[in-house]
Order: structure tokens, then sequence, then C-alpha cells
């Protein structure tokens, strides 16, 4: 749907802005999607965990980055609104599938995880198949997958390091732990947030 704004004429004019794919923090965006086959790259094909580990915690925390920026410089867009947790949540899984499948990281922590990856997003498809196709992801929703997204780095880092391995792992776990406690609370906060949003849909298609 189209937004628009007033014009001094009194005119309504078309904003323009809204969408605006083409912002930096988008191209962060973006470069984390195009890094999701290079993980994984270094962590089978190179047996390079801790390599891959540096990778997924520099892109966690670009994660943070063009988060900040869209904001305090108003690049915030309609289109990044989508691309970001779209790209939150494929390198997540990546990270846990690939971590699961290389044995660095416990099945019950990697399975919670995409337990709850896959409830939000079943919900996410039933909600766009009933007319709700903007759904903005919560504060509690981003901090849970930003503290996740350093748990598994350090977790994989523990299972590469040469040395110091134990330092890893326990910053992993005082991330991991609570993050997945986050996420899952975030999961069942979307909850009337859903119902919200689709009586709102029904009640302008009506």
């Amino acid at each position: 749907m189209q937004h628009y704004a007033g014009r001094m004429d009194g005119e309504p004019t078309p904003d323009v802005t809204e969408w605006r794919p083409f912002t930096l923090p988008n191209f962060f965006s973006f470069g984390r999607l195009l890094c999701v086959p290079w993980f994984l790259y270094l962590l089978f094909a190179q047996d390079n965990r801790y390599g891959a580990a540096l990778l997924l915690g520099a892109l966690g925390a670009t994660d943070w980055v063009d988060g900040w920026y869209a904001r305090r410089f108003n690049q915030v867009s309609e289109f990044g609104k989508l691309l970001d947790p779209t790209a939150d949540r494929l390198m997540l899984l990546a990270a846990v599938i690939g971590m699961w499948i290389d044995g660095s990281v416990p099945a019950w922590f990697a399975a919670l995880t995409l337990l709850r990856e896959g409830l939000v997003s079943l919900a996410a498809l039933g909600l766009g198949a009933l007319g709700v196709h903007h759904f903005d992801v919560t504060w509690w929703g981003k901090t849970g997958t930003f503290l996740l997204m350093f748990a598994y780095p350090l977790l994989l880092g523990a299972a590469g390091a040469s040395s110091g391995a134990w330092v890893y792992e326990v910053l992993g776990w005082i991330c991991g732990i609570p993050g997945l406690a986050i996420s899952w609370y975030a999961a069942w906060g979307y909850v009337p947030l859903a119902r919200t949003a689709l009586a709102d849909a029904r009640s302008s298609s009506g």
C-alpha cells in the first residue's frame, strides 16, 4: 500500500522514501546473506571451526551496527524491516544446523532453537496467508536473536580453539541460555500482537 505525505499546496504526495531498498543498513543485511555459504564452506569444506566462528561473530556484530546506523541516521525502511530479520533468521538457521551436524553444539540446544524459529516462521506464513503482510519484530525478539548470534560462534570457537576453549564455552553459555529463554519469551509475546494485526487486516479488507 502506498503512503502519502502532505504538500505545501494541500495535495498528497507519494512518500517515495518509505520502501528505500538502497540504504547502507540494507547493504549490510544483504552482505550477511551472501556470507552464509562462506560460513558453511569454512565449517565443512575447510574444517576450520575457528575461522567459521570468527566469521559468524563478525556477521552478528554487523546486525547491531546496521540497526544502530539505520535509527541514528534515519535510514529505517520498510524493505529493511523485511530484509533484516530474514537475513538474521537464515544466518542463524545455517549456524544452528551446521553446528548440530558438526557436533560442536549440544543437540538439545540446537533443537530448541530450531523449534522456536520454525514455529515463528510458520506463524508468519499463516498470518501472511490471512492478509497480515507486515509485522514488526519486537525488541525482545531482536535481543534474543542477538544473544544467540554471539552464543553460537562462541560455542563453535570453543570447539575449534587450540587453547582457552573453556573461556569461549563459558561466554557462549552466558549468552546462549538467556538468549534462548528470551527468544521463546518473545515468541509467546507475538501472540497478542498477531491477534491485533489480524483484526486490523480483516477490518481493512472489510
